[in-house]
């Protein structure tokens, strides 16, 4: 049975349909559809054309001018009405399969529900182009994404979580997260998305990608810079975004789920359609959603876990490390305290030969009471500095007084060992004043200074300061700039790959130098942490071993001195 009706007339008597290919039924029938209407936002049928056969004779003054419910109604009448409703706002056409009732019939159709869209208006009306399904494809039906029938992801669900929750590796969990998600929803990409400190930055840290899409594996994404991302971490709902121009990514609609732990956001699932814009069903985001909340819960878990890991091992290491340290810091005390004892016994048993000779032994325990005091001052120092108790009163202190106090003490360190030693202040007219502890400073330029004599056997050591004009900031207080001070020495170096293991606490880079050349390997750790007290930093450069290496250390300006020019 064929029907054509046009939409009744307007108040002003014209009729609004007269130039209506709607009023056309060979239209329609050229391009053999067997169903056609138009419905406005509240359902209320506008048009109809239908050509369904007899078996379902529908008669168009039964449906023009009423609402579905009242007529020819689907049997999920909220679900439809709410699919018309995201079509007009979003602008985008779905497909769907729904059953209907008319006069007491039930039967199943695929309709395709388009906006209409008038110029400079908002879409107001739909227009629903569709067919009835064959007996076998009734199956559809119990597929479609209408609440009102079972959930078809239930078990994809529980399968997925099984699998998450068999491991507590974070690499493991996010690979089968986009994995299972991927195959099972058929979409072109799938990322799992980790949030960095302060949500700074996102990594993707896991990825299914179909072979025709650019991989975005291991990407840094910066929310600050990308609005979809950006509003993603701004909200709790899952985000849906539909891109219609080209882009690189060749991304054309995308659904963002956030993943939380007792209502912390630890992770982004992200769907992505590349071929074609993608209508997301209630169904697929209730499954996503339902699923981020295990993926968070085992992200939490697997990262908890980890972390215990690494403290265990961390815990290991120190101990073994301190343990290291204090075998060997044994026997550095033990060497100068025997030192003490010899010396001292040769004179009390009278076995110096004349007053020069006992005058030599005297010095020599001398020296071997200044070597095992400085020793235990490193102990003392790392351990007032691991109980947080090293307070420093810090004040002006001039760099000159500085340099010659550090002159006097290592120049003849340096010439026993026939190295040649300079030091070089800047040209100033007026003194250079830096902000610290003259104490801690002067410890800290003769750590520095020592360690490079001490592995130095030829060349030179060359201390230089250089004035830089940038303002910081250190304890609520602004500083005009800084000095940088560094030590340059020709020794034996260090190599690149056991650079970063210089300023840590009980660790020595090589326990063959430290029998070699003695001491408690704790200089530079202590100097690195009285320099950040004060507000400077220290830093070692080498190019490798033999090839000398250059310690530099910075330290406020208390105020910025006159810079002596070349005609001053």
């Amino acid at each position: 049975m064929s029907s054509l009706i046009k939409i009744p007339k307007s108040s002003s008597g014209a009729n609004e349909m007269s130039s209506n290919p709607m009023t056309n039924p060979a239209l329609w029938q050229a391009l053999e559809a067997e169903l056609v209407y138009i419905q406005d936002r509240s359902g209320k049928y506008l048009s109809f054309y239908g050509d369904l056969g007899e078996e379902l004779a529908i008669e168009p003054e039964d449906i023009i001018g009423f609402f579905p419910e009242q007529s020819l109604k689907p049997a999920s009448p909220d679900a439809y009405d709410e699919r018309i409703k995201r079509v007009l706002e979003r602008k985008i056409p779905e497909q769907c399969y729904c059953q209907f009732e008319y006069k007491g019939q039930t039967f199943a159709l695929e309709l395709v529900i388009s906006p209409i869209l008038p110029k400079q208006k908002q879409a107001t009306t739909v227009l629903v182009m569709g067919h009835p399904l064959q007996d076998n494809d009734l199956s559809l039906i119990n597929n479609s994404a209408l609440p009102t029938h079972p959930d078809p992801y239930q078990k994809l669900l529980t399968k997925i979580a099984r699998k998450i929750r068999r491991t507590l590796n974070l690499e493991t969990i996010w690979q089968q997260t986009v994995d299972s998600l991927g195959e099972a929803l058929q979409v072109s990409r799938c990322l799992m998305i980790a949030i960095g400190p302060e949500q700074g930055y996102l990594d993707v840290k896991a990825e299914y990608c179909l072979p025709y899409c650019p991989s975005e594996l291991g990407s840094r994404l910066i929310p600050q810079e990308e609005p979809l991302w950006q509003q993603a971490l701004n909200q709790r709902e899952p985000l849906i975004f539909e891109q219609l121009l080209e882009n690189s990514s060749q991304v054309q609609s995308n659904l963002i789920v956030s993943t939380f732990y007792q209502n912390q956001r630890n992770g982004l699932i992200c769907l992505q359609q590349c071929d074609r814009s993608r209508y997301w069903s209630p169904a697929e985001i209730e499954l996503i959603q339902e699923l981020a909340d295990q993926v968070g819960t085992a992200i939490a878990h697997a990262t908890l876990y980890q972390e215990l890991e690494q403290a265990t091992l961390a815990a290991e290491e120190a101990s073994r490390l301190k343990s290291d340290f204090l075998a060997s810091t044994t026997h550095e005390l033990r060497t100068p305290l025997n030192g003490i004892i010899g010396f001292l016994k040769l004179i009390l048993d009278g076995m110096a030969d004349d007053a020069e000779e006992q005058q030599e032994f005297l010095e020599e325990a001398h020296k071997s009471a200044l070597h095992l005091l400085n020793l235990i001052n490193d102990i003392l120092d790392i351990a007032k500095i691991e109980a947080g108790k090293m307070d420093l009163e810090l004040g002006a202190v001039e760099l000159a007084e500085l340099f010659q106090a550090v002159d006097n003490f290592t120049l003849p360190q340096a010439q026993r060992k026939h190295l040649e030693f300079r030091s070089k202040l800047p040209s100033t007219l007026t003194p250079i004043v830096v902000y610290g502890n003259y104490q801690r400073l002067l410890q800290v330029m003769l750590n520095l200074v020592s360690n490079a004599i001490k592995f130095t056997h030829e060349g030179s050591i060359v201390v230089n300061a250089e004035i830089v004009k940038k303002k910081i900031h250190h304890q609520n207080q602004e500083f005009p700039g800084h000095v940088k001070v560094s030590v340059t020495d020709t020794g034996i170096g260090v190599s690149l790959d056991k650079q970063a293991k210089l300023f840590e606490k009980f660790v020595q880079v090589d326990g063959s130098h430290t029998k070699a050349y003695g001491g408690t390997g704790l200089g530079l750790a202590i100097s690195q942490k009285l320099v950040e007290a004060m507000g400077g930093q220290v830093e070692f450069y080498s190019m490798g071993e033999g090839l000398g290496s250059t310690v530099t250390f910075t330290v406020p300006l208390e105020q910025m001195p006159v810079i002596k020019t070349a005609k001053a």
